[in-house]
């Protein structure tokens, strides 16, 4: 009657205080975990939680479940990487690019935790490989690839992460900020900071000032996150960033202004060959970087 995926839904609600921060950890739609927890309550016969609480209140029988999922939910994911071991699938090689520059925030503690969990999976991240990645996995050298530029490639397989949002980034004291949204001719006059790859692969160029027969006065490059944030505090151009990107400027120093009317979204992708990704620790791996994004980065939500 009780399942898993019960215990789990309970402990991302409880860990992040709302249906719709918890169903983005879930990597599902709010509506979906709604419609999970009213058939498990109904399923039961009793209520789980508080639903109009703030902070968010769990029922006496909510945290009866809350202590089983604390003991129980270790002890399965121990005891599957156990049997995993034993069959010999816990082991194997992980090596991975990225094609998204300001993802290291979220990357690195992704890193971090999928070592700690797989210690006997051998793993490296790759700067090497630049925009060439994909290619790379197609011919065996990469294993998976983080991309927000999926390609139809035989045999690769795009699982994705997270859907965000896409803003022009100015100095907090900029003329722009006047605006609700920036179109391509707001940027005629601005020099343009980029990360230093071809400008064909550049998202402000390729679907945002090209098609609009727009150029920048200038453009300059950074080839971090950080950087690219503190030229634009210092007024010596205007950036477009993922909005979560902007949690890396200087206090109150750079604001984000939508991309047109409707705004611009991306979704982040983890790309492996469709045979990789039936492995179970690779699946572990895109489960982990969905759940340390969510708890790490602000203003994403799930895809679908």
């Amino acid at each position: 009657m009780i399942e898993r995926r019960h215990l789990e839904t309970l402990c991302a609600l409880r860990d992040h205080g709302s249906l719709a921060a918890a169903a983005g950890h879930l990597h599902i739609t709010p509506s979906a975990l709604s419609h999970q927890l009213a058939a498990l309550e109904e399923r039961l016969g009793c209520v789980l939680f508080l639903r109009k609480s703030q902070p968010l209140r769990f029922t006496a029988a909510g945290q009866r479940l809350l202590d089983l999922a604390q003991d129980v939910l270790p002890r399965l994911r121990e005891a599957e990487r156990d049997v995993l071991r034993l069959a010999g699938l816990g082991s194997g090689r992980l090596h991975l690019a990225i094609e998204c520059h300001s993802c290291y925030r979220w990357l690195m503690p992704t890193v971090d935790r999928f070592r700690h969990d797989w210690p006997e999976v051998e793993m490296d991240l790759s700067a090497g490989f630049h925009f060439e990645a994909l290619s790379a996995l197609v011919r065996g050298e990469l294993d998976l690839v983080i991309t927000g530029d999926p390609q139809p490639l035989p045999g690769v397989t795009y699982l994705p992460l997270f859907r965000h949002e896409v803003v022009v980034a100015v100095a907090a004291d900029h003329p722009l900020i006047r605006k609700a949204c920036i179109e391509p001719a707001d940027l005629a006059g601005e020099t343009v900071v980029t990360y230093p790859v071809d400008r064909e692969r550049l998202d402000i160029f390729r679907h945002f000032l090209d098609p609009a027969g727009i150029v920048p006065v200038g453009v300059r490059t950074a080839a971090l996150t950080v950087m690219i944030l503190q030229l634009v505090a210092s007024h010596r151009g205007v950036a477009m960033l993922p909005h979560w990107a902007l949690a890396e400027a200087p206090a109150g120093e750079v604001i984000g202004i939508r991309v047109g009317r409707q705004g611009k979204f991306g979704v982040l992708y983890a790309a492996m060959t469709t045979e990789g990704s039936q492995i179970p620790y690779m699946q572990a791996f895109v489960q982990a970087a969905r759940e340390v994004s969510f708890a790490t980065l602000t203003g994403i939500t799930p895809v679908g």
